[in-house]
């Protein structure tokens, strides 16, 4: 069976999505969204009727936005997040975004073809924040492959 990488990453807003303080973030949104869609290993984005996930709800909060998407290998999507022209929103984050004290982004495999839920992110989210990296939830700090998963027994 094949695997690609599925990733989720929130963030909590500084202000709502149509304030001035979020303008710049907004303005960029299409530009970086299509950056990655046509980034090498791209597979699958989560998005709204409007192309991006700014309307998609997590933990019961307004202000809290997801990225969710699926690569067919970490390396393809580190090189999107470190080494593309999303660094340098990357790098400007804290103009739009609080410091978060819980971890906030989270990799993991599923089958190719899955598109994974936002509920289905969010447990992998929560498994990472309650037991750390496993090679069933992990980050770019510590990788595991999609062999180390499969055979990963909870």
């Amino acid at each position: 069976m094949e695997f690609h990488l599925a990733q989720i990453n929130i963030g909590k807003m500084l202000a709502p999505i149509d304030s001035s303080v979020m303008a710049e973030f907004v303005a960029n949104l299409d530009r970086i969204n299509a950056l990655a869609e046509n980034s090498e290993g791209f597979v699958w984005r989560l998005k709204d009727d409007s192309n991006n996930a700014t309307t998609i709800k997590v933990y019961n909060d307004d202000l809290i936005i997801v990225n969710m998407s699926v690569w067919e290998h970490p390396d393809y999507l580190f090189q999107y997040v470190y080494q593309s022209a999303h660094v340098e929103i990357f790098k400007r984050r804290k103009e739009w975004f609080e410091r978060m004290s819980e971890m906030h982004m989270v990799l993991w495999y599923v089958p190719a073809g899955h598109k994974p839920s936002v509920n289905e992110a969010v447990e992998k989210l929560n498994f990472l924040r309650n037991n750390g990296e496993t090679p069933l939830a992990f980050t770019f700090r510590k990788r595991f492959t999609a062999e180390e998963a499969a055979s990963y027994n909870v």
